[in-house]
């Protein structure tokens, strides 16, 4: 062979493998840009990318704490200035509801949503609670959902009548649920989980030890998170009857369950693991095991 037709294979051969390269190229594009995930469930990991319907969707900035509206219209998250964002389920046409000042992280943001209670003059609520650090110590605040660049104010917290008070800061991971604003939150001093009760009297107190809750849809369960031998467990505690009773849904646990959070129906919780993303669901004594639902890990949150 000449070296011309030495030159015109190699020529051809090189030509090729780069084609070959980038059909790969192109099919791990589109691979990554589809993740399987139950319905409803989305999954966001503090890049620009969050995964909706199974697809990977880019917001067009980084979203960290993802966090949906009961209706599913609207996100709520933490942007990669630290600012308090809304958007639409697409990452469009973002809303900054508070601008970070500045020196403070926020972190967490969960949507407080109730309709009025003309009975007891109460007004309805479109608001949005976040935890931030300030100056080193951890605050609860609130600001309204439909803000543009709003202030936010600090929330507060109060004790049961005759059970003392509650601690004011190293307060985080707040979760509101139920038709009343219903919050829980972490106190990540005396390492309890708290609820607070936002309807007539503003009141609360702690519920159990443990880290990162959810509260349920019909706001008489709290999923949260316990470590047990080295583990991080889920445990779930049922207020809702005469007595509360806290039990360990994972105790087989092997590794770490994290970041619980309950679908809109009550009967699944979502949480993180180091290998992806897991379900349990209830069942007529209590709940299932564990299943893996998603290669992806992050933040799970449901969608209405």
């Amino acid at each position: 062979m000449s070296a011309r037709n030495r030159r015109s294979t190699a020529a051809v051969i090189t030509a090729g493998a780069a084609a070959l390269l980038t059909l790969c190229g192109t099919a791990e594009a589109a691979s990554a840009r589809t993740v399987t995930v139950p319905r409803g469930l989305t999954i966001s990991d503090g890049t620009r990318h969050v995964v909706v319907n199974g697809k990977s969707i880019d917001f067009g900035t980084v979203v960290r704490d993802l966090a949906w509206n009961p209706s599913g219209s609207k996100a709520a998250f933490i942007d990669g200035h630290g600012n308090l964002v809304v958007s639409n389920p697409d990452g469009s046409h973002r809303v900054t509801v508070a601008a970070n000042p500045g020196g403070q992280t926020w972190s967490h943001p969960t949507w407080q949503v109730a309709a009025a209670d003309r009975t007891n003059q109460i007004p309805a609520k479109n608001n949005l609670i976040f935890a931030a650090k300030i100056h080193g110590k951890t605050v609860l605040e609130g600001v309204k959902a439909t803000s543009n660049h709003g202030k936010p104010a600090k929330i507060s917290l109060n004790g049961y009548a005759g059970d003392g008070a509650v601690p004011q800061t190293d307060n985080a991971w707040p979760n509101v649920g139920g038709a009343y604003g219903t919050a829980v939150y972490e106190n990540t001093h005396t390492g309890e989980v708290y609820l607070r009760d936002d309807y007539l009297r503003q009141q609360g107190g702690a519920l159990a030890k443990g880290s990162e809750p959810a509260l349920s849809p019909d706001n008489e369960e709290v999923v949260f998170v316990r470590s047990v031998h080295g583990h991080d467990h889920l445990f779930v505690e049922d207020f809702g009857g005469s007595t509360n009773v806290v039990k360990d849904i994972t105790p087989g646990a092997t590794t770490n369950y994290t970041e619980p959070t309950w679908s809109p129906n009550g009967k699944t919780i979502a949480f993180r693991a180091p290998t992806g993303t897991y379900t349990v669901t209830k069942t007529a004594h209590g709940f299932g095991k564990p299943v893996k639902v998603s290669k992806h890990t992050g933040l799970p949150a449901y969608r209405g």
